[in-house]
């Protein structure tokens, strides 16, 4: 980390965790943090699903949850950025405190529950930017207390599709009761049918990802995959937050209900994304998110079969120059092995990843 980076985190760790969220989000309005120079290189470069990604480096879902600061994101030097969760109505989420520090294993547990300004407020924020540079997708969710969640994630993909570079389908939170269920093979091929239904009526078609959780086991990995192949979605992203709670150090909130993130979840959620890799063949779109917090945890998704890679939990640790510093790391590696392009390191592990039990 720079000084400033250390400052910065000193600052913010003096707050309650959403206090703190809520602080670097304003900070990052008034032009805060000054970010160096982006590292652009052709051997970062990425093309699936028609987007042609300046480099594979991404901000997860959950940071940017009312599409308040896409374009500062960028200029960290993310590739892209995903925003939400949005739900069709705005909801407060759940009980205070729902984000907890755990410092000593660099993770968090949050239990918010889909907090979000609704899906107007965000729809005039991505309309305000339309036609700026910069890949902007965004994550739709359900409204806890909805009598159609398939509904709420068509309602979604219409209001979002003109804006969104992707569109993410979200089942897989913890926080919201029920949601997981909508993994389960028959829920889920009604909700990827009705989706992919609201995409072809919307006023443009963006690719469309599943979000799927760590805590699975191969049999609903397998149907997962068959739903996914059936209903031709663009890609998934493995994975959300976990609610197990793998050897961790930091003994005052590891009891915490909600889900995990940060260092803890990276070899669970690898595991996992190696296998859909399998499972999907070569040719569909993955993005892994878990644990991700150096050019090297970077490296190894792509290595495990992930063409792009998001972070979030990492940043809070590493600060906000980890982006830059990450894909540095990345480009130095390509030079070192003197690949033509980060890209030829996709799969290289798959074998390894995969065999791993989960």
């Amino acid at each position: 980390m720079s000084v400033l980076d250390r400052l910065g985190q000193r600052l913010l760790f003096a707050f309650d965790p959403e206090a703190a969220h809520g602080l670097s989000i304003a900070a990052l309005k008034c032009g805060l943090p000054v970010a160096g120079r982006p590292v652009r290189d052709d051997r970062l470069k990425v093309s699936i699903c028609g987007i042609d990604f300046p480099n594979p480096l991404g901000m997860a879902a959950g940071y940017d949850k009312n599409a308040e600061v896409t374009d500062a994101l960028l200029g960290l030097g993310f590739g892209f950025a995903e925003v939400g969760t949005i739900t069709p109505l705005p909801q407060a989420g759940n009980p205070k405190p729902r984000i907890f520090r755990l410092t000593s294993d660099e993770a968090v547990i949050n239990r918010l529950g889909f907090n979000n300004e609704g899906h107007e407020a965000a729809e005039k924020r991505l309309a305000a930017r339309k036609g700026r540079a910069g890949i902007v997708g965004v994550n739709i969710g359900a409204n806890k207390d909805s009598a159609d969640r398939v509904g709420d994630y068509e309602r979604g993909v219409v209001r979002f599709a003109p804006y969104a570079t992707y569109l993410t389908v979200n089942i897989s939170s913890p926080n919201t009761p029920g949601l997981r269920n909508m993994q389960a093979r028959q829920q889920l091929g009604e909700l990827l049918s009705r989706v992919m239904a609201a995409r072809a009526a919307a006023a443009a078609q963006p690719p469309v990802f599943l979000k799927i959780a760590p805590d699975l086991v191969e049999a609903e990995l397998e149907d997962i995959a068959a739903e996914v192949t059936d209903k031709a979605i663009d890609g998934i992203i493995v994975s959300n937050t976990t609610i197990a709670r793998p050897d961790l150090r930091s003994a005052e909130f590891a009891g915490e209900a909600g889900g995990l993130s940060g260092k803890p979840l990276f070899e669970r959620s690898t595991i996992v994304l190696a296998k859909m890799r399998e499972l999907l063949g070569p040719d569909r779109a993955i993005i892994g998110v878990g644990g991700v917090s150096t050019a090297e945890t970077a490296l190894e998704k792509v290595r495990a079969g992930a063409d792009l890679v998001q972070l979030y939990t990492g940043m809070i640790y590493a600060g906000p120059s980890l982006p830059g510093r990450i894909l540095s790391g990345m480009i130095r590696f390509v030079e070192k092995e003197r690949l033509k392009s980060v890209r030829d390191l996709r799969d290289s592990r798959l074998d390894f990843w995969a065999s791993k039990q989960l």
